[in-house]
């Protein structure tokens, strides 16, 4: 998909696996309404986080070259974000875990790129420019917590998910995007509602990509920074929804010190949040993103990582003692006594060391799957991996030997060793069998007539993480979402209704000074008696014109729609009070 997007040196270096996400951002598309509601809310928003915001986010929105009345063109912005080392690209809304957060691993923003519906315009559940341009580019500008969301997306890309992971991210997905479109019945909304419901009660025990995204929600999404006494905000969600920005700041919402407790806080992303984690500063997220790491199959390998990875039924990887790694969808473990003595892996398989595949070892060599003895051999205390060339020649591990190796646990390796490999420290890493055959107990894992017999060598395993070690050893272009973003086309007035904000758009920005306010007022009140923003848009050129007549014929017009319209009563009052105001922009 590299031909939709305009690239530049940051992007170049994505692969091309994160490339099949992009899209392009299509800026035409955008309606005047959408504009309109741009404009509404970056300056409902930018007045009122003056004072509640943390500092990086004003200058931010500076550095960024946010513009408070345009939405941002994504690849204008990429100019100016590339000399903070970032890039942004557009992508259909919500895309999986893994890959959001491996974007952020490559210093990129993923911004969805439609924007909310009028009718949304407080918060929607879906992701959209709104959130994604105004609220997550302008705090990156920050170098500290730059690097932490970097440092998140590197970490939390290899984070293993469980199977129900994923159906309940399509689940959630297909909800946000319902919720959004505007011919959905209030009986689909609650069915897809519903279906999320359904799946967060049965989940089980949480994955570590459950967890993780229980941190990024509470830090990078509704994160604060300074004390619960005294907050600022810095999460993009609070920074653009203009009802949660404002709810936030108030007794009725918790605020609770951040630590890695907040892993194990689940969100509801349809509802405001009843508690919000505060940290001292920017600092303080990494700490305890290092904290969790600590406690993830990446480092701590093992058999739980190896059964983590089972569970998941997906592409994982493990890393051996001796730097070798192993792919593919790991299927079975063999265990004694808590540790992993034999792992296998089912189709498609490849071998790496360092991230490198190894010659040899594609997923053609290893197409019906991998499986391989893990530990010391019995009765010997030095590991195959540490035995100096004497040392394995003594225990006839040689080339054109016939041998038969027992490994602690049971399990036994027999056949003529063709070869080996080693790492760049000189460790045996592989060793290669011909008429092998591979058992344990009265279970045979590998007969001579299946052809050559590879044995990793590793005394343990060290890492255990989601995804392939070498990501040119798969396809990984395979990305299908089940939904997509509802587009409906759109009735003649809905069509009128947006060549009026067009018109008024173009008065206020000297492209047609010829336009009749009073007209465009009147046909609003007559075709459009309850759409409220434009004649607020209507009343700002007026106030600036200081023309009175015009003025109060809005203000009656604004009042008879509160009355009707009582539900756009503190939005058109909001509205008002901006205008009245100068804008501070820091």
């Amino acid at each position: 998909m590299s031909d939709t997007f305009e690239s530049n040196a940051i992007l170049n270096k994505l692969p091309k696996h994160l490339k099949q996400f992009i899209k392009p951002q299509n800026y035409d598309d955008y309606s005047a309404i959408d504009q309109a509601v741009w404009r509404y809310v970056m300056r409902k928003n930018v007045d009122f986080l003056t004072t509640v915001a943390h500092k990086s986010y004003l200058e931010g929105l500076k550095q960024t070259g946010i513009s408070i009345d345009h939405i941002p063109n994504m690849y204008g912005m990429n100019r100016i974000l590339k000399e903070i080392g970032w890039a942004a690209v557009a992508v259909d809304g919500f895309i999986p875990p893994n890959a959001f957060m491996e974007f952020q691993a490559y210093n990129v923003l993923v911004i969805a790129s439609d924007i909310r519906q009028l009718e949304h315009i407080e918060y929607t559940p879906a992701p959209d420019i709104i959130h994604e341009g105004a609220g997550h580019a302008p705090i990156i500008a920050n170098p500290e917590y730059a690097e932490y969301l970097r440092r998140f997306g590197e970490i939390g890309c290899k984070a293993i998910s469980s199977a129900k992971d994923y159906e309940l991210y399509e689940a959630v997905r297909h909800l946000s995007i319902i919720k959004e479109a505007p011919n959905s019945t209030e009986e689909d909304i609650a069915q897809a509602e519903q279906k999320v419901e359904d799946l967060q009660q049965n989940m089980g025990a949480p994955s570590e990509m459950a967890l993780i995204r229980n941190l990024h929600w509470w830090t990078v999404e509704y994160g604060l920074i300074g004390t619960p006494e005294n907050p600022k905000i810095y999460g993009a969600g609070l920074l653009s929804s203009i009802g949660e920005s404002a709810w936030c700041m108030t007794d009725d919402v918790k605020k609770l010190p951040y630590t890695i407790d907040a892993a194990f806080k689940d969100f509801d992303i349809t509802k405001p949040q009843p508690q919000l984690y505060v940290t001292p500063d920017f600092a303080h997220l990494s700490l305890v993103l290092e904290e969790f790491a600590n406690t993830m199959a990446l480092r701590r390998g093992g058999l739980s990582g190896i059964k983590k990875l089972i569970a998941s039924k997906a592409l994982g990887t493990i890393e051996l003692s001796t730097g070798l790694q192993i792919s593919g969808v790991f299927t079975k473990v063999i265990e004694d006594n808590g540790k992993p003595i034999y792992v296998q892996t089912t189709g498609e398989s490849a071998l790496a060391y360092r991230e490198k595949e190894l010659v040899g070892h594609n997923i053609k060599n290893h197409a019906k799957g991998f499986g391989s003895p893990i530990g010391k051999l019995k009765g010997i205390n030095l590991a195959i991996e540490d035995m100096s060339p004497r040392d394995l020649a003594a225990y006839n591990i040689y080339e054109e030997k016939k041998v038969t190796l027992e490994f602690e646990g049971g399990i036994i390796v027999s056949g003529e060793i063709i070869t080996g490999k080693r790492n760049l420290q000189g460790k045996i890493i592989l060793i290669s069998f011909k008429d092998c055959t591979v058992t344990h107990g009265n279970t045979t894992l590998f007969k001579p007539e299946w052809g050559i017999y590879d044995m990793a060598i590793g005394k343990e395993v060290v890492s255990a993480f989601s995804g392939p070690a070498d990501l040119n050893s798969f396809n990984l272009i395979t990305h299908i979402p089940s939904t997509q973003t509802i587009h409906v086309k759109k009735s003649e007035r809905r069509l009128e209704l947006e060549a009026l904000y067009q018109q008024v758009r173009a008065y206020r920005e000297g492209i047609n000074r010829t336009i009749s306010r009073t007209k465009v007022l009147e046909q609003l009140m007559e075709r459009h008696p309850n759409d409220w923003l434009l004649p607020v848009e209507l009343y700002e050129l007026a106030f600036k014109g200081n023309e009175k007549n015009l003025m109060d014929r809005i203000l009656n017009h604004l009042k008879t729609i509160k009355q009707n319209k009582p539900e756009f009563g503190k939005l058109i009052d909001d509205g008002l009070e901006i205008i009245e105001k100068p804008l501070v922009t820091g």
